[in-house]
């Protein structure tokens, strides 16, 4: 009979009481973690954290448990629905609770709750230099008030003094200016009308070029990522290259979404390529080896992360490569006595 740690006091009640049943179905079949993994074709890491609570089994691993211990899947898939989504609801509050976090910190960089941005917003209420018309220089009235709106009047004598129009010394206009003084204005509304005939003439041929060069056409029919992302199943949180350096147990991308594709016995140790086609992603293992005994994947000159067979273990896998297919990767095992092998 194993000896269970206690499951984590933040558990949900729902999950809490599937994890007790999954150990009771295990301490009913007799069987030990490492011949449960062995069995199921779960991992020894990954049936601890099952068992203990800190992560939920894919649904593959409680069918395979079904199996292996003889009870009714059906039954079992039931209980496993019912925490699955307990589990979600428990993810879905944490996942809240630090986004509320994340925006009060954000709120109170920014400044919302009092400090330099109250004072920034009202710097801009200044009306003084909106009254400067009360320092103008005029004439003052009878009553010695000058008033704001009345221009200053100095100029009005001399009209009186030198007559009208007609009557002053005949000055003849600057060359090219015509009568009225309008010629400086003409010659503006000229530049300016061939100024905007020009900027025309160059949004014209801009739009035309735009309309038949390449690309514009093509980054409009073009489908965005996201309408062509693939649909992936329920559970299965990653794909290609987003798996790249994951564990293919917690990406639920083991279990009836893999399969050994290539084998080889090196030994008394069995070193396998689990290729999931739904996660497009790769990964070694090797199994009934002893502590010490090393894994790893080789894509080409590249290589993942090893996976070594820990004390008391009798398995190992290693971390995710994004792969098109099983046949561009081979599984190569180190054991500890310095014997080594791979797969073809």
């Amino acid at each position: 009979m194993p000896r269970w740690k206690a499951l984590p006091d933040e558990l949900d009640p729902q999950v809490r009481e599937f994890a007790g049943q999954l150990r009771r179905l295990v301490d009913r079949s007799g069987l030990g973690i490492a011949a449960l993994a062995d069995r199921t074709g779960y991992s020894r890491t990954s049936w601890e954290r099952y068992l203990n609570g800190r992560l939920l089994a894919p649904k593959g691993a409680i069918v395979a448990l079904a199996e292996v211990t003889g009870t009714n899947p059906v039954h079992l898939t039931t209980m496993w629905e019912l925490a699955e989504r307990a589990w979600s609801r428990s993810e879905m509050r944490h996942d809240m609770t630090m986004e509320a976090i994340r925006i009060s910190q954000a709120r109170a960089a920014l400044g919302e709750f009092g400090g330099p941005a109250q004072a920034t917003q009202t710097k801009p209420a200044k009306p003084a230099k909106q009254t400067r018309p009360a320092k103008q220089t005029g004439p003052a009235r009878q009553d010695g008030v000058r008033s704001p709106s009345v221009p200053p009047q100095a100029k009005a004598p001399s009209v009186d003094q030198f007559g009208p129009a007609p009557v002053l010394p005949p000055q003849e206009p600057p060359r090219g200016a015509v009568p009225g003084g309008g010629g400086g204005r003409r010659r503006l509304l000229m530049f300016g009308a061939g100024a905007l005939g020009a900027a025309l003439i160059v949004a014209i041929g801009f739009f035309a070029l735009r309309g038949t060069g390449g690309g514009g056409d093509e980054a409009r029919k073009s489908p965005s990522p996201s309408a062509s992302a693939t649909q992936l199943p329920e559970g299965v949180k990653c794909v290609g290259a987003g798996c790249g350096g994951k564990d293919p147990e917690a990406m639920n991308c083991g279990g009836d979404l893999a399969l050994n594709s290539k084998d080889a016995v090196i030994g008394t140790v069995t070193v396998q390529v689990r290729y999931s086609k739904t996660c497009k992603a790769a990964w070694a293992r090797i199994q009934g080896a002893a502590p010490g005994d090393a894994v790893q994947l080789q894509k080409g000159s590249a290589f993942s992360k090893k996976g070594t067979v820990r004390a008391s273990d009798t398995d190992a896998y290693t971390p995710m490569m994004s792969v098109d297919a099983a046949s561009d990767v081979k599984a190569c095992a180190t054991l500890a006595s310095g014997q080594k092998g791979c797969t073809e």
